[in-house]
């Protein structure tokens, strides 16, 4: 897999040269290793062991109904009274963070109304604080740490 710019951990990968899977430690069990999931397991263990990011607040793949389609938000962290707080977005290293990117999280966040709202690539990541009394977004220099938010 490639290497990121998110520091490295110790991965628990299994199965084959052709179906290698990787544990999620947050949904506590293995899953396909996909470019998009070595990306979601580094950021997420990222969050908790570098920027004090709660274990117990993060969620990955979050179903979502909407009338009759069902999102999945890549991960959600939410606040101490359960409540969404940051929607998370992951890419293939090899995707651009697009503004097509940016407008799939931004679907996801009309039915959330989050604080937050995060993409990543694993080489590059973006985020934003929503100021919904202005109706625009303001983009951080960084991923804020915990406390920050």
């Amino acid at each position: 897999m490639n290497e990121l710019e998110l520091p490295p951990y110790d991965v628990k990968v299994r199965g084959t040269r052709e179906k290698p899977e990787i544990f999620d430690f947050l949904r506590k069990r293995y899953v396909a290793l996909t470019p998009e999931e070595w990306v979601r397991q580094h950021f997420t263990h990222w969050l908790i062991n570098h920027k004090g990011y709660p274990q117990g607040l993060l969620g990955n793949e979050i179903a979502m109904r909407y009338g009759d389609k069902t999102l999945r938000c890549d991960s959600i962290l939410y606040n101490q009274e359960a409540r969404p707080q940051m929607i998370i977005e992951y890419k293939a290293p090899r995707i651009s963070l697009t503004q097509r990117v940016f407008d799939q999280i931004s679907a996801y966040n009309l039915l959330l109304h989050v604080d937050y709202l995060t993409i990543s690539n694993g080489l590059q990541h973006i985020c934003c604080k929503m100021d919904y009394d202005n109706r625009h977004y303001i983009f951080l220099k960084e991923v804020p740490d915990y406390k920050d938010l």
